[in-house]
């Protein structure tokens, strides 16, 4: 039980940690001044939500463990997150569309989770959910904006879907250590939290005048540690310098 919480601790804290350093690597680099600061705020906003889940991962671990160590000095089959967050930036449409699936993934998720059985988790979600809203209208828009506006950005955001679909049905796809916990009233099912982001993304795409893919998304395996060729590039990165100079402080 216990080893299972700490493993969920883990991916809920590592979809919002490499997600938000995906969106942190626009900062400086966005197609408007506006918009370049709105990501960048998505990206602190994400790390926030991680440092509450790895604290808490920590707290549970005891001895060495902090939530330092659990961002800076795990490898990369020790991560527990999806493999949609870790997707490439690619353009402008890919980035959006990247954070409408999963935002849009991730509010019914924390809805559900602030009535968790565990208080504390159910805690870190409520104070979450604020956020997420807000990543969720932000992206919504522009994945109608792109795909309701000149050719070629719907082009670009057709591209996006057909690129970054089959990531997406692992977000439904509970790992052991979720049933473990949904037998608990910890975790949450799937099927409801499928069922809602599916409403969405229709009404979404219907706006945006964009189809949703016939075929199954079938890519799995990051939240039991099989991961793309693309994480171990974010976290040599991301690790560098605590695991150059340990225990470097500001």
């Amino acid at each position: 039980m216990e080893t299972s919480l700490f493993n969920y601790l883990l991916h809920l804290g590592d979809n919002a940690l490499i997600l938000g350093h995906r969106n942190s690597e626009w900062c400086g680099h966005g197609p408007v001044l506006e918009q370049d600061i709105a990501l960048t705020n998505i990206a602190l906003d994400l790390i926030g939500q991680a440092r509450l889940f790895y604290q808490y991962a920590a707290a549970l671990k005891g001895g060495p463990v902090t939530e330092d160590s659990l961002a800076y000095f795990r490898d990369v089959y020790d991560f527990r997150n999806c493999l949609l967050v870790e997707q490439p930036n690619g353009d402008w449409a890919h980035t959006v569309l990247r954070q409408f699936f999963f935002s849009s993934y991730q509010y019914d998720l924390y809805t559900a989770l602030q009535h968790s059985a565990d208080t504390q988790i159910g805690s870190i979600a409520a104070k979450a959910l604020k956020e997420v809203t807000y990543h969720l209208r932000w992206s919504g828009e522009w994945v109608v904006r792109l795909g309701d506006g000149t050719g070629e950005s719907k082009d670009r955001m057709r591209a996006a879907i057909n690129d970054l679909w089959m990531f997406t049905g692992e977000l439904f796809k509970p790992a052991p250590y979720e049933k473990t916990l949904l037998a608990n009233g910890i975790s949450v099912p799937a099927e409801p939290l499928k069922g809602e982001w599916e409403g969405r993304l229709q009404k979404i795409f219907e706006e945006a005048d964009l189809e949703i893919p016939p075929a199954p998304a079938f890519q799995s395996g990051g939240k039991t540690g099989a991961h793309s060729e693309y994480l171990g590039y974010i976290l040599a990165e991301l690790q560098f310098l605590q695991r150059a100079y340990p225990g470097s402080t500001w």
